[in-house]
């Protein structure tokens, strides 16, 4: 029994000082391989539309009808919606007092007209007399009239002169495709004047004219200039392909969480037969630099000592084992994934990858 006991002490020793032990750790390889690089400088940010017009309203009121909706097609002068005065009570009052003092008045140079025709017409008075007073009756008549009319305009925004002009069907001022109507039917609005910027109606925009506005960062705008060409990629829309023509960069920078960025606008092309949304958001690719058919490592297995860099070149004379010897090389041309070798390794040489896991 005590020889029993041994044994499963001594089993229970030995398989913990082997638990216990490290493991050798195994490492991919990889080559030299052939390939084509492309050093891209990655812009993100948003398709706009160049110009965005908001449509405001010229008179103050409550909207009463609403003729469009987002996503629709509109052309100039097309109505997007009707606006119902609300009086100004003052205003009212002031413009209901000038009526009737403007009727009073007529009545009075009606009769004084009508005395003096009289005379004129048996010959008492002179002809110069006579049109003095019809050129007044003809202005106490003008003057009932603009009275009238000014109480038309402050209880519907419009008069019969002026119904052609009016101010409460709200109308585009230009064509293009409404992005959004953000009022809805009830809604009270402002005019938009010197010292209110208004109550917007609708967004209105050419969406056949659009923009890719990014920021690039301090250490890749000097690489880049107007007119270069981007490859947009477009989150929502990753399958379709299309490009844009860099035509502006700030000269001046912003400086955002530690970093400084200058704002780029492009012209995007290729797009009669896609539908972008206003807003999507996207990512610009320039290529700055490029080479075809040159050696190149995964550059994960590329070790950085300050200005230097190093690979792990495995040592073929130990069999069984994987010893490796630590080797400068020269670098180039990188993509972020590969990197390109010049110098200090050839194609016959195994290099060390990443840890096996399993």
């Amino acid at each position: 029994m005590f020889v029993l006991l041994g044994v499963v002490i001594l089993g229970t020793l030995v398989y913990l000082w082997s638990k216990s032990q490290a493991k050798p750790v195994k490492y991919e390889t990889v080559q030299l391989e052939r390939r084509d690089i492309s050093k891209k400088i990655i812009i993100n940010g948003m398709i706009e539309p160049r110009n965005e017009i908001l449509i405001k309203p010229q008179i103050s009121g409550i909207i009463t009808e609403i003729y469009k909706e987002p996503g629709q097609n509109i052309k100039i002068g097309e109505i997007i919606a009707k606006v119902k005065v609300v009086p100004d009570i003052a205003m009212l009052s002031s413009a209901e007092s000038r009526l009737k003092v403007a009727k009073i008045s007529l009545e009075r140079v009606t009769q004084d007209y009508e005395r003096t025709k009289k005379l004129f017409e048996s010959g008492v008075t002179s002809k110069e007399l006579y049109e003095t007073a019809y050129s007044t009756y003809l202005q106490a008549l003008e003057e009932v009239s603009i009275a009238e009319e000014n109480i038309d305009i402050i209880k519907k925004g419009m008069s019969k002169s002026t119904e052609a002009y009016s101010n409460t069907l709200i109308k585009s001022t230009i064509s293009g495709m409404i992005l959004d109507i953000p009022v809805k039917v009830g809604n009270s609005v402002i005019q938009t004047n010197n010292f209110s910027e208004g109550t917007t109606i609708a967004a209105i925009a050419d969406m056949s004219d659009l923009i890719f506005i990014g920021k690039i960062d301090e250490t890749d705008v000097g690489k880049v200039k107007e007119g270069f060409d981007l490859n947009l990629i477009i989150g929502a829309m990753q399958d379709e392909k299309c490009t844009a023509v860099l035509e502006y960069i700030s000269p001046k920078g912003v400086l955002n969480s530690g970093a400084t960025t200058f704002e780029v606008k492009a012209a995007v092309k290729n797009i009669e037969n896609l539908f972008i949304r206003s807003g999507y958001s996207a990512n610009g690719e320039i290529i700055v630099d490029t080479k075809d058919n040159i050696f190149s490592l995964p550059e994960s297995t590329i070790e950085f000592v300050a200005d230097s860099t190093f690979v792990y070149i495995l040592d073929k004379t130990k069999e069984n084992e994987q010893n490796y010897i630590k080797t400068h090389v020269v670098t180039g041309i990188s993509d972020g994934i590969f990197i390109e070798i010049t110098e200090g390794i050839d194609s016959t040489m195994t290099v060390r990858g990443k840890v096996v896991t399993k």
